[in-house]
Order: structure tokens, then C-alpha cells, then sequence
């Protein structure tokens, strides 16, 4: 069979000179009516999307079987690659040396080929175990813009795997049978709607409108849901250190209680309750999707940081707040806050009369019945009004102040 360079060689002949041979396609004697090509672009909003989990510290590597060209093509078109000209094949193509490229690009396009051949190299020359096995994948997806072409399905799973041992957790995309080693293989394997039952099988999720910006929607979502549980457990554990402190005094002391068991079961079942569940009504910060994605083996739920805010922080203002009023409502009925120590062990009226003010202030008295009534409902409103006033703190993309360091960080982020 000749190719069409050699049949198009001769202007001069005709298609009814080769039409009984075998084999041969009409390539003279044709009138042009006009072309058709095909399009495949990528879905709406794709590259909105790509940017977004930049911001948010989320690396996005394409892996695909198009041919290089093509994929560095839709890889820019997706903002995959937003730098073409410090790509590592387009540097080595204006002459600049392989080590210089290599050190200088910010994106690199790898073709499968290469890295069957460098894979292949790598397990002749290193065992398993040897800390230069697997160096040079290391090397390609530490660039900020990494696209692989022409791949196969163990080499998908060579990426995933490097991409582990460099500490990322791994969310991969696929929708065919040729995906799903990588996508079980993968932390978080992500199926689309349309695509291979085999694929959907070994996935952890299905993506059921097959659109990548669903992923970046679910990110945030889920940044959100984990912001709103950690305001709920901050707010609900700060009210510990109020509650605790007056039987502390009680049983070191001899204080009369500050608080009764009544009213902190009023504080956890009526004060703490409402706006606890109102947390998980939050919307997002303004910021959540500028922060790097926190780390899954440190940054826990419930971390020191937490902890700290809602017991030395928080806590500790609740429970000064509670007891200086206790103090100061005894104070006005004329029980002087030294004489309130070893008073719980004491028996006869309250407030003892060695304990009264020697004058009492105008509008005071000794009234043993509404002093620690009074005592007790002044701890109360005291500790919970602490409480109440973080939950008031709005951000600026609630009209608020605003923040530029961290917009509505009142609550730790962990």
C-alpha cells in the first residue's frame, strides 16, 4: 500500500487508473466540500475549580493516555499548567541543559514511556527498601505542575504510590476499567456517574454529575463541617472549668457552694444545649479555602490547641467571672469574702454574725435566705454570659470586622 504522500505525488493521474486494484481509497479527480474537526473541551468552570484547590493547598496531577501535546494542551486550558514556557520539555527545546531545566521549571509533562524506562532502570539498580529506589518520580511530582501522558495502569499506580510514600493523602479520579487499580489503591478513590461498574465497585465515592468542581464543593464542605464540630466541642468543654472551680472551693475551703447541681444541670441542659447545635449551622469562614490542608496525623478534632482555649482560656475567664460575682453579691449583703472560708462546716444562720460587716451599706442586709440565693443566681448569669460571648463574635464575611491575618479565628482552627 502506498502512503498519501506517494499517491499525491502524481497530480497528473486519475482515479479510474488504480480503481480495480485492491485495497486502494480515491485520492485524485476529488472536489473539496469542506472539513470536520472534533472537539472534546474541558466541562465548565473545570479551571475555576483547578485554581481554587491551588489556593486551598490541594496539588492537582493530571494523569491520562492522551499524547503529550494534547495533554500539556488541556492541562493549560484547565490551569493545570499555568506556566507553559517553564515547562520542563519547552526549557530543553529553547536549548537549555537537562539540569537546568530539571531545576529551574515549575511544570513537567512526563511521557509513559519514560516512565516505564526509569522505573524499569530503577529496579535493576536498587532492591527494595534502598532510599534511592523511586528517587526520580519523587523528583517529577515535587514541581508544582505535573501532568503524565500516555500512561497504563500500573503506572497509575506507581504515582499513587509515590505520591503516598511523599506523605499526601490521595484522592484519584477515573471512570474505566483502567483506573480502578489506582482508585482502590488511592485514600480516597473517586468514581464518576457514567462511568465502568468495575470503577464504581473499587471507589469510595461516586461522583454522579461526573464534574470535578463537585470534588472542590465537597472539600469545602467538608473543611466546614470539621471548622463547625470544633467550635461546638470548644464552646461545650469551656463550661467545665466554671462548673468544677465552686466544688474545688467547696471541699478545699469549706466555701459555701457557689453553684448547686441544679444549676449546672441548668448550664448543660439550657444554656449549653441551644447554642451548641447552632454551631453546626455555621457558614464558612472566609478563609476556609485558603488554608493548606491541615495534617490527618497531628491536627486531631480535639488537639492541645483546642483544649487549651476552651480550659485556660475561655474557661479560666468563665470561672473569674463566677466567682468574683459570688464575692462581690456576698459582699453587698454583708458577708465580708474572707469570712466565707470554713463557713460551709459551720453550723446556725448564713451569714454568720462574726462575719457581717460592722456597718452595713445602705440598701444592704444580712438576710440569711436571699444572700447565697443571690450569690448563687449572680455565678450563674456571670458564667454563662462569658460563655455566650464568643458565640456573638462575627467575621467579616458576616459584616463583622474585618480580619486580614485570619477572618473569624476567635475559634482555633487546629
Amino acid at each position: 500500500m502506498r502512503n498519501w504522500k506517494s499517491w499525491g505525488a502524481a497530480f497528473e493521474r486519475s482515479h479510474s487508473e488504480y480503481e480495480s486494484e485492491p485495497g486502494t481509497f480515491p485520492m485524485h479527480d476529488l472536489t473539496l466540500v469542506g472539513a470536520v474537526s472534533l472537539n472534546d473541551p474541558p466541562r465548565p468552570k473545570v479551571d475555576l475549580s483547578v485554581e481554587k484547590c491551588r489556593q486551598a493547598g490541594i496539588k492537582v496531577i493530571m494523569v491520562t493516555g492522551d499524547q503529550p501535546p494534547t495533554a500539556a494542551a488541556i492541562a493549560n486550558k484547565v490551569n493545570i499548567i499555568k506556566h507553559p514556557q517553564k515547562e520542563y520539555n519547552n526549557m530543553k527545546a529553547r536549548g537549555v541543559d537537562d539540569e537546568t531545566a530539571m531545576r529551574e521549571s515549575t511544570g513537567i509533562v512526563i511521557h509513559g514511556d519514560t516512565l516505564a524506562k526509569m522505573h524499569a532502570e530503577d529496579e535493576e539498580k536498587y532492591e527494595d527498601g534502598h532510599p534511592e529506589k523511586g528517587a526520580f518520580i519523587q523528583r517529577w511530582i515535587s514541581k508544582p505542575e505535573v501532568v503524565f501522558a500516555r500512561t497504563t495502569p500500573s503506572q497509575k499506580l506507581l504515582i499513587v504510590n509515590a505520591c503516598q510514600l511523599a506523605g499526601h493523602v490521595v484522592a484519584v479520579t477515573g471512570d474505566g476499567v483502567n483506573d480502578s487499580p489506582a482508585i482502590k489503591k488511592a485514600d480516597i478513590g473517586i468514581a464518576m456517574g457514567s462511568g465502568s461498574d468495575v470503577a464504581k465497585n473499587a471507589a469510595d465515592m461516586l461522583l454522579l454529575d461526573d464534574n470535578f468542581s463537585s470534588i472542590v464543593n465537597g472539600v469545602e464542605e467538608g473543611r466546614l463541617i470539621f471548622d463547625n464540630l470544633k467550635k461546638s466541642i470548644a464552646y461545650t468543654l469551656s463550661s467545665n472549668i466554671p462548673e468544677i472551680l465552686p466544688f474545688i472551693m467547696f471541699i478545699l475551703f469549706a466555701v459555701p457552694l457557689p453553684l448547686s447541681t441544679v444549676l449546672i444541670l441548668c448550664i448543660d441542659l439550657g444554656t449549653d444545649m441551644v447554642p451548641a447545635i447552632s454551631f453546626a449551622y455555621e457558614n464558612t469562614e472566609a478563609d476556609i479555602m485558603d488554608r493548606v490542608p491541615r495534617n490527618s496525623k497531628l491536627d486531631h478534632l480535639v488537639n492541645s490547641k483546642l483544649i487549651s482555649f476552651a480550659y485556660l482560656q475561655i474557661g479560666v475567664i468563665q470561672a473569674s467571672a463566677g466567682m468574683y460575682t459570688y464575692f462581690y453579691v456576698l459582699n453587698d449583703f454583708g458577708v465580708r469574702p474572707g469570712g466565707l472560708f470554713r463557713l460551709a462546716g459551720k453550723l446556725g444562720a448564713f451569714p454568720d454574725d462574726e462575719v457581717c460587716l460592722a456597718e452595713t451599706p445602705p440598701g444592704c442586709s444580712c438576710d440569711e435566705d436571699a444572700a447565697p440565693t443571690a450569690a448563687e443566681d449572680g455565678t450563674l448569669v456571670a458564667a454563662t454570659t462569658c460563655e455566650k460571648v464568643p458565640t456573638m463574635y462575627t467575621t467579616a464575611a458576616d459584616g463583622g470586622p474585618e480580619d486580614t491575618t485570619n477572618p473569624g479565628a476567635f475559634f482555633p482552627d487546629g
